[in-house]
């Protein structure tokens, strides 16, 4: 089996590269630049999108939403895919995914949804969550296929359904986020050893691998993207569209949401998300 990857970012470079010490594999990305790590780890170049899908059997894309992926799509790329199947990981809303399905369907490809739950360090690692939809025997089919890039990969159900527990889960993950920002922001106006709440932190019952990490990166001033605030701030704006098609209320979202566009309009969108805390602070030199 070849496998194909197109989108070269924060995710999905190492995310490729895991994919690439498995199996042959061909890269694509709109920033010639990016591919140059996959070269040396043995990939090969793929000259446009349709080159990629036209030597590969497996596509994967993580582009950052809707319209990039919509972008790469044009006659040659459909006529390339009868036959092969193509797994969207990207985050794009349900509808989207829908539409996106039955036109690899009518193009003789066949379609999975497979977002994931995870930032820089698990696609790294190998460890991503990720959340499959489609037709049930072709996700059994491609699992070997992306074992190197997950711990587990959930069958979730229809298409929709993928993207449907992303948007649920990631309501989790961001709250998280946001509420230890303003954590460690309350620690620093009151004048905290920050060391030591920390400390605190990660000797309880809340600490995680995740609250760790991000603990670590303000602490340092780290703001190097690991998931980055513009890709928080685009599932914010999924999630709240999702829950009004569902009726439901996510008033944390909202406050989330709020926050993440602040930090937008506030020249953070290519830090991490966790710089959200700078929203907090008031500093944009990020002192804490």
């Amino acid at each position: 089996m070849n496998i194909g990857f197109l989108g070269l970012g924060v995710m999905g470079t190492p995310m490729a590269l895991n994919l690439c010490r498995k199996f042959p594999t061909t890269v694509w990305n709109r920033t010639v630049s990016k591919c140059a790590v996959l070269a040396q780890a043995g990939a090969t170049l793929g000259h446009t999108p349709a080159n990629v899908v036209e030597q590969s059997d497996i596509i994967f894309m993580m582009m950052f939403n809707g319209p990039a992926l919509r972008s790469v799509i044009d006659d040659d790329f459909k006529r390339a895919l009868r036959g092969k199947t193509l797994v969207n990981t990207s985050s794009v809303s349900a509808e989207f995914s829908h539409s996106l399905a039955e036109e690899i369907r009518e193009a003789g490809g066949k379609f999975i949804e497979m977002p994931v739950s995870g930032s820089k360090v698990p696609a790294e690692q190998g460890t991503l969550v990720g959340m499959m939809a489609g037709d049930q025997i072709e996700c059994e089919r491609i699992r070997p296929f992306v074992e190197p890039i997950t711990s587990a990969a959930i069958y979730c159900g229809p298409i929709g359904s993928g993207l449907k527990t992303k948007y649920a889960v990631n309501i989790f993950l961001i709250t998280v986020t946001a509420g230890l920002a303003e954590s460690m922001n309350l620690a620093r106006a009151q004048g905290l050893d920050l060391q030591a709440f920390s400390s605190v932190l990660d000797a309880g019952p809340m600490a995680s691998a995740y609250s760790k990490i991000k603990l670590a990166k303000m602490a340092r001033q780290d703001w190097s993207a690991q998931a980055a605030v513009k890709d928080c701030y685009n599932l914010t704006e999924l999630i709240q569209d999702a829950a009004k098609a569902a009726e439901a209320k996510t008033p944390l979202m909202e406050v989330c949401n709020s926050l993440y566009r602040q930090a937008m309009e506030s020249g953070f969108q290519d830090e991490d998300m966790m710089a959200v805390y700078k929203v907090f602070s008031g500093n944009k030199n990020s002192d804490l």
